[in-house]
């Protein structure tokens, strides 16, 4: 039986052990994974499951950059401030999509004001009216995956490694053991950060949005992924998901040589569905509002 605890809304950061729940989100079911790399006391990844009615929904991951001091905090940083401006934006009557961008506009603002040379990525899901958006800095991704494995939406990794992939120089098996698929283009806490904003997916009642850090999309292959998560029980799926990756991770610390992939680090990720199984809907707390009136930031 899966342990995940149901919870109104999430905004987790800086994990020091593994973290799961479960969420109404919008006419459905999200669930959120995470965990720090085995060989660190914290997580520098970042999550946000944000509810905010029965149509919307902002779903987010902040990956703090690895090599850079301070990627945790970055990640946090912008998570934090994401959340807070969509909040208030939202409560105010702002649109979902304007609020978005103004508040990764904000975070990015907010990572460079910490003024360590901090920076992460960041990668969000707009969930409005059956349909979702993705909004995308850096190699966090969002992947769109029909009932039968068919793949609707993938973003773009902001990358050396990921615009030779789509100009057709590499393919995927070899960008997933590509010596600098750890090199980032874009990100959050730089002065000339740029937003990819992809068009808006018609959701059907069984296709699963994931929302995740290169933790997984490193170590477990899109065929794979579509496999555990395209049907049965979300929250099952996503506890083999992460499984599935947390083994590739293993096999390279322990020195194994074989076909996989393999890229320890840490793992976020978010899963959600309209329709995520009986099992899981009776585990859902009430439907949140948000307040109608907030103070200013």
């Amino acid at each position: 039986m899966s342990t995940f605890p149901a919870e109104e809304g999430l905004q987790l950061a800086a994990a020091q052990a593994r973290t799961e729940a479960l969420l109404r989100v919008t006419d459905g079911a999200a669930v959120a994974w995470t965990a720090p790399c085995a060989d660190k006391a914290r997580s520098e990844d970042a999550l946000l499951v944000l509810p905010l009615d029965a149509r919307n929904a902002v779903l987010a991951v902040a990956d703090g950059m690895g090599g850079i001091p301070g990627g945790g905090a970055a990640a946090a940083c912008a998570i934090a401030t994401l959340a807070a401006v969509v909040e208030q934006a939202f409560a105010q009557g702002r649109a979902l999509q304007a609020a978005i961008l103004d508040g990764i506009s904000r975070a990015n603002d907010a990572v460079l004001a910490l003024a360590n040379g901090s920076a992460t990525t960041l990668v969000v899901a707009e969930l409005c009216d059956g349909a979702v958006r993705a909004y995308n800095i850096g190699d966090s991704e969002v992947i769109v995956l029909g009932q039968r494995g068919r793949l609707k939406l993938r973003t773009l990794s902001h990358s050396p490694v990921g615009f030779a992939l789509q100009a057709g120089l590499v393919d995927h098996e070899e960008a997933l053991h590509h010596e600098d698929r750890h090199l980032v283009s874009n990100f959050v806490g730089s002065r000339d950060m740029r937003i990819e904003v992809g068009s808006a997916v018609r959701l059907a009642a069984h296709d699963t949005v994931l929302v995740c850090s290169d933790g997984l999309v490193d170590n477990v292959r899109l065929p794979e992924i579509a496999g555990l998560l395209r049907c049965g029980r979300l929250d099952r799926g996503v506890a083999a998901l992460a499984e599935q990756a947390l083994a590739r991770m293993r096999g390279a610390e322990e020195g194994a040589a074989g076909e996989h992939p393999s890229k320890p680090d840490d793992l976020t990720v978010i899963a959600f569905r309209r329709r995520p199984g009986m099992a899981v809907t009776r585990r859902l707390p009430a439907p949140r509002q948000i307040p109608l009136q907030q103070e200013n930031l």
